[in-house]
């Protein structure tokens, strides 16, 4: 078997659903493997632009190619973009010298899967969600391994592997990081918490529900923190910051272990990474799913509310008087609350990133050989 330090390709980008798992992935390659190269390439409109110069890889940009669903220009212009593409993501994996391609989906990823079918590079996939986007239903026909996060995707080949989660995540012990991260985000020691998000981009429906729910919180004895969104504050009849005694709301925050630390209970959408790292760090979870789309994050879900680890409410159903009947109580019951976090916990995956490096390892040794 060869020795030549192995270079790798990295597609993925747009959101950080893709380049969080890509670059868990890159880290994980980095450790594994001494001397190897790795390049990330994405498009100029997507978050990778910041993320991926940040955690210390090179980034190449290709064109950004939409897959329009109906007919409409960008459909006409489909081929000519799509063609221009694939010869620039031919042109990367020349210059790379690249021995494997590894896409975690999104616009980018099917011209570098294009382009490595042609260059006969293998392909190494993984996909983060249950409802498989198109560039990977794509690229699963030509990839060397397929890797996904949920079991039940329908790609052919596929091997279960959990979602590649930083560090800082899968190797959290909550409750010994729980006083400093509760000192950190201004919750105190003693109360029950709940900690609501809607994603970086907030949601309205949620913010919503919790802002009728505030005033209520003093006379349950329990504290939320409200993570807004940017630029979501809520406010009250005043049109100030709402304000309410053991209420605190925030616009973000940066290091969601923090958050996972210091919550009792998280009520969030169930995005992918969103469902991967809670049940990797055991906190029980109310997941709220977003209301439109193609149902994924209803499919994401589904495993940890039949095991017991979460519970789902319909967006259209979350309202304050379902969060003072339903949530409150569970946020005071100690007992449900660890039977939950221990049944979120047996299904959590903590090495993904480990798994998938092997996997790449395997298939650019393999293309040496």
């Amino acid at each position: 078997m060869s020795t030549t330090p192995l270079s790798v390709v990295l597609a993925g980008g747009g959101t950080a659903g893709h380049i969080s798992p890509l670059l868990a992935i890159a880290n994980a390659l980095t450790e594994t493997e001494p001397g190897i190269r790795q390049v990330v390439v994405g498009t100029s409109a997507g978050m990778e632009t910041r993320l991926v110069p940040a955690a210390g890889y090179p980034l190449e940009i290709i064109d950004r190619v939409p897959m329009p669903r109906r007919p409409s220009v960008d459909l006409v212009k489909l081929p000519i973009r799509l063609i221009r593409a694939v010869r620039q993501a031919a042109a990367v994996l020349d210059r790379a010298d690249a021995d494997v391609v590894v896409g975690v989906g999104g616009y980018v990823s099917t011209p570098l899967y294009l382009a490595a079918w042609r260059r006969k590079t293998p392909v190494v996939i993984h996909e983060a969600n249950a409802h498989p986007g198109l560039a990977n239903r794509l690229g699963s026909r030509i990839a060397a391994t397929v890797a996904v996060a949920f079991k039940g995707t329908g790609l052919p080949r596929a091997q279960v592997v959990g979602m590649p989660m930083r560090r800082s995540i899968s190797t959290l012990h909550r409750a010994g990081a729980r006083t400093a991260a509760r000192a950190a985000l201004g919750l105190n020691s003693t109360q029950p918490a709940l900690i609501v998000t809607g994603g970086s981009s907030g949601a309205v429906s949620i913010n919503r529900a919790v802002a009728a729910a505030a005033p209520l919180l003093a006379a349950e004895g329990i504290q939320l923190l409200h993570i807004t969104g940017g630029g979501k504050a809520v406010t009250g009849a005043d049109g100030q910051p709402l304000r309410a005694e053991g209420y605190r709301q925030i616009e973000y925050v940066d290091d969601m272990e923090t958050v996972y630390a210091a919550a009792d209970l998280l009520l969030a959408r169930a995005g992918a990474a969103t469902v991967c790292e809670v049940s990797a760090v055991g906190l029980p979870a109310v997941f709220v799913p977003l209301p439109h789309g193609n149902g994924e994050q209803r499919r994401n879900a589904a495993d940890l509310i039949t095991a017991g680890g979460a519970l789902l409410v319909e967006d259209a159903s979350l309202t304050a008087g379902w969060l003072t009947d339903h949530v409150f109580p569970l946020l005071k019951n100690s007992a449900a609350l660890n039977a939950m976090a221990a049944a979120s916990a047996a299904l959590g995956v903590r090495d993904a990133d480990v798994q998938m490096a092997r996997l790449v390892v395997a298939a650019g040794r393999g293309a040496q050989s």
